[in-house]
């Protein structure tokens, strides 16, 4: 059963909560953040990008960077820019893209339901990136920004969400990707009783987005209770801090793929190859979108393809087999195009489908990537399969989006 707990949440004062917020770490790179933070000495980049504090090319992993976040995060708390709140709360955070908007309760979970597999993850981690967020933690004491969780819906905890966003929210803002971000807090003593009750009858939690973060913040949780000597088990680092959404209300979108070449087969030659695993169509569109499960679409020298996998090529009953991403790599990227590892191999790239068929076509005609393939999405209920019977998916699956937006709220471990 899921163990919640509600916590005393730091966060910016709600005049200034536009200026503190900001995308998470992973989402870009040191240039790019230095170029939204430029001018604004309150964005949270200054705490989790530190190192667009220093001269251009200072190394991310310097020790200096990490003791920089540290220096910054006190900055914040004592000028006022980020203020804990007194009582421990839950919060409402809500999100809206493309007019629909999804809520989630953001909360801390236990590092001892991660630890003993109760929290479901669906990807694997790099120890690297582990060990850089883990330093991260570890050093500012805190869970800076949440991870991305997903739960299976529940009509009370709906109820209650209900009930809570009739009021109006704290913070209330469209960020320059044009997504609205909504936060309420969680008040009355029964009610956020109510919702530990509640998220004790259910069974696990997904990570959806977030696994690095989600593996430092637990295992920096799980450290500091086996070096302390009076642990009891109510300590703060015994949880750490997530945004957890009802399945219902999530939808995944399409992650896809651009090629540098075609392993030395000329177009005719690669198109023959395709046709011993799909059925293959010309499309005479501006785009062409994948409609429905096993079915791709390919661009290719200006051309819109439709590539539908034959029937023997998948296993409905394999819950890895299955996915698209699987038959892809195995059918298309592996025994044509000779891409054997899909995290080392130069020769492929990846783009989430928030960017659109318009990025793939732009990435080949430019003649930068040679073929473009974009999937059917990943549905919540394949990945809730998958995480359930303990597999793990292929890599560059899922892509979720609206992305938390960091600063809202930070969980300190003391």
């Amino acid at each position: 059963m899921a163990v919640i707990k509600p916590f005393k949440g730091i966060r910016p004062p709600q005049n200034l909560v536009e200026k503190v917020a900001s995308r998470p770490y992973d989402v870009l790179n040191s240039e790019e953040a230095r170029a939204e933070a430029a001018g604004n000495p309150m964005s949270l980049y200054h705490i989790i990008k530190p190192e667009i504090d220093f001269e251009l090319g200072t190394d991310e992993h310097d020790e200096k960077v990490y003791e920089k976040a540290v220096e910054n995060f006190r900055k914040f708390k004592s000028e006022g820019w980020l203020a804990q709140d007194e009582t421990e709360k839950y919060y409402v955070y809500a999100q809206t893209m493309n007019r629909k908007t999804q809520y989630g309760l953001v909360v801390c979970a236990s590092v001892d339901d991660y630890m003993k597999g109760n929290i479901k993850k669906h990807e694997l981690t790099r120890r690297d990136k582990e060990e850089d967020r883990m330093k991260h933690v570890r050093i500012n004491n805190a869970n800076i920004e949440p991870v991305f969780f997903a739960y299976p819906h529940n009509d009370e905890l709906d109820a209650i969400v209900a009930d809570v966003i009739k009021s109006e929210p704290v913070y209330d803002f469209v960020a320059p990707d044009g997504f609205g971000h909504h936060f309420w807090v969680v008040d009355g003593e029964d009610r956020i009783a109510r919702i530990t009750e509640i998220f004790g009858k259910i069974p696990s939690l997904y990570i959806a987005d977030g696994h690095h973060r989600s593996a430092a913040a637990a295992l920096v949780g799980d450290e500091k209770r086996r070096q302390n000597p009076n642990h009891k088990g109510d300590e703060e680092y015994n949880y750490f801090m997530a945004v957890c959404f009802p399945d219902n209300q999530l939808n995944i979108i399409d992650y896809n793929r651009v090629v540098k070449d075609l392993n030395g087969l000329t177009n005719e030659e690669f198109l023959a190859k395709l046709e011993k695993n799909f059925s293959i169509e010309k499309v005479d569109a501006e785009e062409y979108r994948p409609n429905k499960l096993h079915n791709f679409s390919l661009y290719l020298s200006g051309e819109w393809y439709s590539l539908t996998a034959k029937k023997g090529t998948y296993d409905d009953n394999d819950p890895i087999g299955v996915l698209d991403v699987t038959i892809s790599s195995n059918l298309i990227l592996d025994d044509i195009l000779g891409i054997k590892d899909l995290r080392t191999d130069k020769r492929i790239d990846f783009v989430g489908g928030i960017r659109g068929l318009g990025e793939l076509k732009k990435r080949v005609d430019s003649g930068e990537m040679r073929v473009a393939l974009a999937l059917y999405p990943v549905s919540m209920k394949q990945l809730i399969d998958i995480a359930d019977t303990g597999n793990i998916m292929p890599p560059k699956t899922t892509w979720f989006e609206p992305k938390l937006r960091s600063g809202l709220v930070i969980h300190e471990l003391i």
